[in-house]
């Protein structure tokens, strides 16, 4: 308001895909890496937590459509896929799709961890016409590939090779 700028605000709620960073902490790359390398899946808790996942073709033609809105919508905005899912389904999904032989290893949970976390996407549907329409096994198949392809083509150094 101070410099007159146009603004747009909107709150992104875990999405994934190819293009991640192999490290940076987040639940599915950890849990497709951890299961291409044979590693064991870390999960906290029972695994009973839930998560969202949204896909990233799915957040950018959220993006598209509300950078395309008037000047008057500015938000915030939920852009996440409401589709809720347990920690543990996520890492049991990974492992059957990637065939590792990985197996689950329990952790104790944090206590700062949030049991559930699923955005209210009314205002992108009402506003935007929006909502995700990725289903998670397609969106994980394709970031499966995508890792996959990073540990064949060098010599397992994936920071490295997702920075190439």
């Amino acid at each position: 308001r101070q410099h007159n700028l146009r603004i747009k605000v909107a709150r992104i709620f875990n999405t994934y895909g190819p293009r991640m960073h192999p490290n940076d902490g987040r639940v599915v790359s950890n849990f497709v890496v951890q299961a291409l390398k044979g590693e064991a899946i870390t999960l906290y808790g029972e695994g009973n937590q839930t998560r969202s996942f949204c896909y990233v073709d799915d957040l950018v033609e959220a993006f598209l459509r509300f950078m395309a809105t008037g000047d008057e919508v500015t938000g915030p905005i939920n852009l996440g896929n409401p589709g809720e899912f347990t920690i543990r389904e996520l890492a049991e999904k990974v492992v059957a799709l990637t065939g590792s032989k990985s197996k689950i290893e329990f952790r104790p949970l944090p206590q700062d961890d949030p049991r559930q976390r699923q955005p209210n996407i009314a205002k992108a549907r009402e506003i935007l016409g929006w909502e995700p329409t990725i289903a998670l096994d397609y969106g994980l198949k394709k970031t499966i590939a995508y890792f996959d392809g990073l540990l064949r083509a060098g010599d397992g150094d994936l920071a490295r090779l997702a920075a190439q």
